[in-house]
């Protein structure tokens, strides 16, 4: 089923434990400069102007989204989520209007360029199925043995790093999302449960600054992203 409406509603699933950080705090809610990762990651959605709802699935025993700035923004709706990301999108999908089109953006992305979000957008009249941010690979892939040693050398050729936001209709992400789950399937992003139902999602070019941090010397990388972005701007 395809949107009937332009209406656009990020979905920012926030329940995990983010362990290979080794921090005692959930990954997101580590500071980076004057504020969390996911406050910084909230700013970048709720400043743009096409973005009319942001949904955010949390661990049903946070205790410090509370105490967020933005968790009081007019334009947030918070859900609990579940063990694992999908189930947390569903919940997400769950409350979203079934005719818009979700966003679904990592909380522990919070260098997402208002371009980005831009260049995806456009993309619907050419994948009104859907399509994801995603960077075509650079480097040389090799495929490892069971002992960790190179078993071949993989070409890159058509090969593409998968970044988000994730941008589909939200009627055929929640049917495909919980059928998927329903099945045993393994989803490890919304695009791979479009996938399993036979949709062929869309790939647009994301900036190579749209970093996941996911180990500490990420944010390292990230503050040093976020200060150009400032920079730029002022």
């Amino acid at each position: 089923m395809l949107p009937t409406q332009d209406k656009i509603i990020a979905i920012v699933p926030a329940a995990g434990i983010g362990s290979r950080m080794g921090s005692e705090l959930p990954k997101q809610y580590l500071l980076l400069d004057d504020q969390c990762i996911l406050a910084h990651t909230l700013d970048r959605l709720l400043g743009h102007p096409q973005i009319s709802q942001v949904i955010v699935a949390l661990h049903p025993a946070d205790e410090h989204f509370a105490a967020l700035a933005q968790a009081s923004h007019p334009k947030i709706l918070t859900v609990t989520g579940g063990g694992e990301r999908a189930d947390s999108v569903l919940a997400a999908l769950n409350r979203a209007d079934e005719h818009a089109w979700a966003l679904v953006h990592d909380a522990a992305r919070p260098c997402l360029a208002a371009d980005d979000i831009d260049r995806l957008l456009a993309a619907r009249s050419e994948f009104p199925q859907g399509a994801i941010l995603a960077m075509p690979v650079r480097d040389t892939m090799k495929r490892a043995d069971p002992k960790g040693r190179i078993q071949t050398t993989v070409s890159r050729e058509r090969l593409w790093h998968a970044l988000t936001p994730q941008m589909f209709p939200v009627a055929s992400l929640r049917s495909h999302l919980a059928a998927a789950l329903s099945a045993g399937a393994l989803i490890t992003d919304e695009a791979s449960a479009m996938e399993w139902a036979g949709e062929a999602p869309g790939l647009v070019v994301g900036r190579a600054d749209n970093i996941k941090v996911t180990h500490p010397d990420d944010l390292r990388l990230a503050r040093l992203f976020l200060t150009r972005a400032n920079s730029a701007l002022g």
